[in-house]
């Protein structure tokens, strides 16, 4: 086991954070070896009157284990996605300045994924990010579902670990207990009536898993942009090899921004006369104008249920906004990877595909 553990987070996941540290004390055997009465630590953001920021530490850190919660997405505090970042970088400055014994970063959402195209004129800002906290000391980064793999092929090992850790059993088991309940729905029901469908080419791997996980159809959304322009959809194609009018389809997703992908599938597929629509998505980023695009498909009555976890927060006006929203909570998967971390065990359990058939099956052991 490493040195005493200590939680922390910047502005932006204050909230997430101590969700985290709550499970953490669950886990009873694991919080009395951590002899810790309270593994959560205190940081403090100071602005000066020019706008310039320092973070100071207010717990001692010295040789300590730490998890820095962090994201540059939405927030309940309002801040942007360069004072986020910014924060961040001033964070983990002042915690091995402080003598941290280890620095893990775990980034829920890591909105810099979304830049990872490398071409002759343009930044990379997921290369840019990294470098930066590597340069900083940052030992390890944890994320949850990167936007492309390809994003990874940055990563030096030799210099800081990183595991992006797939969301998509959060989802899965949120599915099962909440859609499906029984194996006898499984097998009647959602073998031969329910469809996954990607979002485009580039999630049909995700979109797969699914499929293979519920033993149900997998259909490919081919989807052409308008290139001239950011978040256009010019037109969709849906490939399948099977029938799917009448079907349940999933459209699968790692995250929705502004919704206009999402919102075309979906009028799409309602016109090949498919049946109830639903969307599981991990990252809920919703740019504008992505709430008055959701909000008129279900109002339409072509979207039934809206499923995403809360890598990205989700105030309780928003989700008033949006009464066909289910939020997911992933605080105690992050506190059982934190766990493992600590007590140097493998992470591997965690990207494990999800299967229906095994997981209803070990349900009905407790029953």
């Amino acid at each position: 086991m490493r040195g005493d553990l200590l939680v922390l987070s910047t502005r932006s996941m204050q909230e997430y954070a101590s969700r985290v540290a709550y499970q953490l004390k669950t886990f009873p055997d694991f919080y009395t070896a951590a002899n810790s009465i309270d593994f959560v630590g205190r940081l403090e953001t100071v602005k000066f009157a020019d706008g310039e920021m320092e973070v100071e530490v207010h717990t001692s850190l010295r040789g300590k284990d730490v998890f820095l919660f962090s994201g540059a997405g939405r927030n309940e505090r309002g801040l942007s996605v360069e004072e986020n970042k910014l924060e961040l970088y001033h964070a983990i400055d002042a915690l091995r300045r402080a003598q941290a014994g280890r620095i893990t970063l775990f980034e829920p959402y890591c909105s810099s994924s979304r830049s990872d195209r490398t071409t002759r004129r343009n930044s990379v800002a997921f290369w840019v990010h990294y470098k930066t906290l590597v340069s900083l000391g940052v030992d390890h980064i944890i994320t949850y579902q990167l936007h492309s793999d390809k994003s990874k092929t940055i990563v030096d090992p030799t210099l800081c670990a990183m595991d992006d850790v797939p969301a998509y059993s959060l989802l899965s088991e949120y599915i099962t207990d909440n859609f499906i309940r029984t194996a006898e729905h499984l097998n009647q029901h959602v073998h031969n009536e329910w469809a996954f469908c990607s979002v485009d080419a580039g999630g049909e791997g995700a979109a797969k898993k699914y499929a293979r996980s519920f033993g149900a159809t997998l259909m490919i959304a081919h989807k052409q942009r308008d290139y001239h322009s950011t978040n256009t959809v010019e037109s969709i194609n849906i490939l399948s090899d099977t029938e799917i009018e009448g079907k349940e389809v999933w459209i699968i997703d790692d995250m929705i921004d502004t919704a206009g992908s999402v919102f075309a599938l979906v009028k799409e597929l309602r016109k090949r006369k498919v049946g109830k629509v639903n969307i599981a998505a991990v990252h809920a980023v919703f740019s504008e104008p992505a709430l008055e695009r959701l909000l008129l498909l279900y109002n339409d009555g072509l979207l039934e249920n809206l499923l995403i976890t809360d890598t990205v927060s989700c105030s309780e006006e928003l989700r008033s906004q949006l009464p066909f929203l289910r939020v997911v909570s992933s605080a105690k998967l992050s506190a059982e990877i934190i766990m493992r971390l600590h007590e140097e065990k493998s992470l591997s359990p965690f990207f494990e595909e999800f299967d229906a058939v095994k997981y209803l099956s070990s349900l009905k052991l407790f029953l």
